[in-house]
């Protein structure tokens, strides 16, 4: 199986490429050079496509990401700071600058802790929760509708093939 479509052996810039530096330099194996430059070529169309999607709502991808922290996290839609940060993988300063426009739009707010005066919690606004449930729905049906070009063994390999891969590459990474 491949894709739904004959197009997936059409050639590509990747061959073009590859066919170049096998001309200069035919002593190298480039298999791998031309997976890895297909898979970095994907990331650049797919993130094209879901960016599409968050700024058809408004948002930035780092925006997206702290209203979908906070959604996950459940009710009642609150956590930390420096946990967004942290789940985000972002300094305090940056996770600042999200939050700082994201209350503005009225999406989060910053409360004090209930349990330390000092400490606050973002709190996803009741604008919050519906801009990101519908901004979700509309992440994964573009997603959904990205792989659909795949029939579903081949997406389910795919899946596997990806998590070896970033099992090797990154094993101290949570799964």
């Amino acid at each position: 199986m491949v894709a739904k479509d004959s197009g997936a052996t059409r050639s590509d810039q990747v061959d073009a490429i590859t066919a170049q530096w096998r001309r200069e330099r035919p002593d190298l194996d480039l298999e791998a050079m031309a997976i890895v430059g297909r898979l970095g070529r994907l990331m650049l169309v797919a993130q094209r496509r879901i960016e599409s999607v968050f700024s058809a709502h408004g948002l930035q991808r780092g925006e997206f990401d702290v209203l979908a922290a906070l959604r996950r996290s459940g009710d009642p839609f609150e956590l930390n700071p420096s946990v967004l940060a942290d789940t985000l993988m972002l300094s305090r300063a940056g996770m600042t600058g999200r939050l700082d426009r994201l209350e503005s739009a009225g999406l989060v707010r910053r409360v004090a802790d209930a349990a330390d005066r000092r400490a606050i919690r973002v709190v996803l606004t009741d604008a919050g929760r519906a801009l990101v449930d519908t901004v979700v729905t509309d992440h994964v049906a573009n997603e959904t509708a990205m792989l659909s070009v795949l029939e579903a063994p081949d997406r389910r390999e795919l899946d596997r093939i990806v998590r070896v891969l970033l099992d090797r590459l990154d094993p101290g990474s949570p799964v």
